[in-house]
């Protein structure tokens, strides 16, 4: 099975081993810092979906869900920075000049997009004059490339353009204030009047350029997934918070520890099972649809239904297994700096992405029963 190629000087354990001393820091400032992108690129996190052609090593897709999972059980807002090591599948829909232009440099390439709202470009000659401002580009303020969305036209079916831009064209506005996901730099894109030429645009899920397996899985699919496991680390390091202190620690009433209560281990242990079972259908139907891919048949309908189904379920999941554990861990646990209350807020981020929202539930119900989904760009 493949496994992500690392650095002999880094491999993934140094990488958390730093992250569980500076992802308090990563917090204080709302942003991943560049050196430990740098940190991720040396693991191979930021290859991992780059095409073999260039001097990537793609992987199979439950291999880079679990390396984001273990990311994010020490801190789930670089988990989330570190999931967007996928979003290169998009870029696979460029063409194949441009590509080999992007990755000249190597194939370690940190991809950010501010895709929404999508703001109007005036077609040129070459290109389109790319003028606005976009939210939410998580990990922008590591990325080697920018991506923002522009309209699509009647080449496109009408999907919205992503168009490609360098950093040094972009202005980035640090306005990101929230409760969960503190650390994942989603902040606003500024581009003003920039001319982006046509074969530096795709249309995000667009037919691939590059054939190899990873680009034949469902983009959207995939997309949804990698947002999907940071919830699920998120709850593992919640779980573990609630097994450590429940087995050692007194009531400040001078009550017996958590662990002496019925209530304590039964609670923990619903938790427990409810949370692995949605993981394990979330990694039964990636391996599925990944061997059809590897047998040379395309995912079908359904398939692609269960990954986007599996996905909303494992972040609904996610969030109600850490609100479980606060409601077991007693009033200690409504303080503000409490380790619960970190994992709390980002937990709920997960479930509240557009990708993941319960409007997929429906989606995923309809394709399962034969009808078309119920969702633009469920498939």
């Amino acid at each position: 099975m493949a496994q992500i190629q690392e650095s002999p000087a880094v491999t993934l354990d140094d990488v958390l081993a730093e992250l569980l001393e500076r992802r308090q820091e990563f917090r204080d400032q709302r942003y991943v810092s560049r050196d430990f992108v740098d940190r991720l690129k040396a693991a191979g996190v930021y290859r991992s979906a780059t095409p073999e052609r260039f001097g990537g090593r793609p992987l199979p897709p439950a291999e880079f869900l679990r390396t984001v999972e273990r990311i994010s059980v020490v801190d789930g807002s670089t988990g989330w920075v570190a999931s967007f090591g996928s979003a290169l599948v998009y870029l696979a829909a460029l063409p194949v000049e441009t590509q080999a232009e992007l990755y000249a440099d190597g194939p370690d390439v940190c991809f950010a997009g501010g895709l929404f709202p999508v703001q109007r470009a005036e077609p040129t000659a070459s290109g389109f004059l790319v003028d606005g401002r976009w939210k939410f580009a998580s990990g922008c303020m590591g990325a080697d490339v920018l991506g923002v969305g522009i309209p699509g036209d009647d080449t496109t079916d009408g999907k919205p353009r992503t168009a490609l831009l360098r950093p040094e064209q972009v202005e980035i506005v640090q306005e990101w204030d929230v409760v969960g996901m503190k650390g994942t730099g989603s902040f606003d894109l500024v581009v003003d009047k920039v001319e982006v030429p046509r074969e530096w645009t795709f249309i995000r899920g667009g037919e691939p350029t590059i054939d190899e397996p990873l680009y034949r899985y469902p983009t959207l699919a995939y997309a949804s997934q990698v947002l999907a496991v940071v919830g699920a680390g998120v709850a593992r390091a919640a779980l573990d918070f609630a097994t450590e202190v429940g087995s050692g620690r007194s009531g400040v009433t001078g009550a017996p520890k958590l662990a002496d209560r019925a209530y304590y281990r039964t609670g923990l242990a619903e938790a427990e099972a409810t949370m692995r079972s949605a993981r394990a259908y979330f990694y039964e139907v990636t391996d599925e649809a990944w061997q059809t891919v590897l047998d040379g048949d395309p995912v079908a309908p359904h398939q692609n239904a269960h990954l986007r189904l599996a996905s909303t379920h494992l972040a609904k999941t996610a969030a109600e297994t850490v609100n479980r554990v606060i409601g077991l861990s007693g009033t200690g646990a409504i303080a503000t700096d409490h380790p619960l209350q970190w994992l709390l807020g980002d937990a709920l981020v997960p479930q509240q992405h557009a990708f993941l929202g319960p409007a997929m539930y429906d989606a995923a119900g309809a394709v399962l029963m034969g009808h078309p989904p119920t969702v633009p760009g469920f498939q």
